[in-house]
């Protein structure tokens, strides 16, 4: 996990896609004020931080376009294309779909039929908090379809990517979503929030750990103005993190929105997300012996475990 700032995540409207596993609940228009598109841009080039747009489904008007391409970025909602649904071809070398986790093993052979048609595919779970371990075998069967795909691409000398999979094969740290430690968001009100789902939260009065609606719903964390303001800031390091800086599933989001609705606290994963990076971080493994193999050259090699959720079994580590 790099420890400094990397990316400014600038949510163009209040209806701009959700691409995470966050839903975003907004409805009404509130596109983002062309000057105040102007200074994010400029925050963006002074703190050289690398910029990703999230679009709302509508066409913006010239001017805003004009304005986006005068800095290198990233187009979410247009150049990553985000679906909600698992369609019959990709359209986009990088392709991400939200999906509950019953959509993801029900669609599993629908979603494998995609893997030849892009360059990176990213499945983003979005009722992780209704994770049963009832569904923890037919998890592992749906990983195990996409493994047996992804073997038979890889021995045709292609490489596409599945972030669930073929993301710990080459990881050798943590790579999370680093929210508020790598990344930024800016939303249409010119104020800066640890990630979109903080914004969502404060829109809808939704404030506190409980998910209960309270007078004061402010969530953000800083502004155009003032700059950045991260309270306890070291608390969102993964040095800070007891069970997770020894964990090796290095592809778990981490998600610190989820984290928070669920242990009531930010640096510490729930359960439910544990035992799915878990059981993706042992899928990628398998892959990774079933390359070996086949005869390909394998480092980083995945070691065994026998748990899933690495706080019962700390004495592993």
């Amino acid at each position: 996990m790099k420890p400094y700032m990397q990316y400014l995540v600038i949510l163009l409207d209040d209806t701009s896609v959700a691409y995470c596993h966050a839903n975003n609940p907004l409805t009404e228009c509130n596109l983002m004020p062309l000057e105040t598109l102007r200074k994010a841009i400029l925050f963006g080039m002074q703190q050289n931080l690398m910029i990703q747009f999230v679009y709302p489904n509508y066409e913006l008007p010239a001017e805003y376009n004009e304005l986006i391409e005068t800095i290198d970025h990233v187009k979410i909602g247009r150049e990553v294309q985000v679906l909600d649904y698992v369609p019959t071809t990709a359209d986009t070398d990088n392709l991400v779909l939200r999906l509950t986790i019953a959509e993801f093993i029900t669609k599993q052979y629908d979603i494998a039929a995609l893997l030849p048609q892009t360059i990176r595919l990213n499945i983003c779970l979005t009722d992780i908090e209704s994770f049963t371990e009832g569904q923890i075998e037919n998890y592992k069967k749906a990983l195990a379809t996409l493994n047996a795909v992804l073997l038979n691409l890889y021995k045709q000398a292609k490489n596409p990517q599945l972030n669930i999979l073929t993301d710990r094969l080459q990881l050798t740290e943590m790579h999370n979503c680093e929210a508020g430690i790598g990344n930024i968001t800016l939303a249409p009100n010119g104020k800066f929030y640890l990630c979109p789902a903080f914004y969502y939260d404060e829109q809808m009065g939704i404030s506190n750990r409980m998910n209960h609606k309270t007078k004061d719903a402010s969530r953000s964390v800083g502004d155009l103005e003032r700059g950045l303001d991260i309270p306890n800031k070291q608390l969102l390091q993964l040095d800070h993190a007891p069970l997770c800086r020894i964990c090796d599933a290095y592809h778990c989001n981490r998600c610190i929105w989820l984290n928070q609705k669920l242990t009531w606290d930010n640096n510490t994963p729930s359960r439910q997300q544990c035992i799915i990076s878990h059981l993706e971080r042992n899928a990628a493994r398998d892959l990774q012996l079933q390359l070996k193999e086949a005869g390909y050259q394998v480092t980083n090699e995945i070691k065994e475990i026998t748990y899933l959720d690495p706080f019962e079994v700390k004495e592993e580590f």
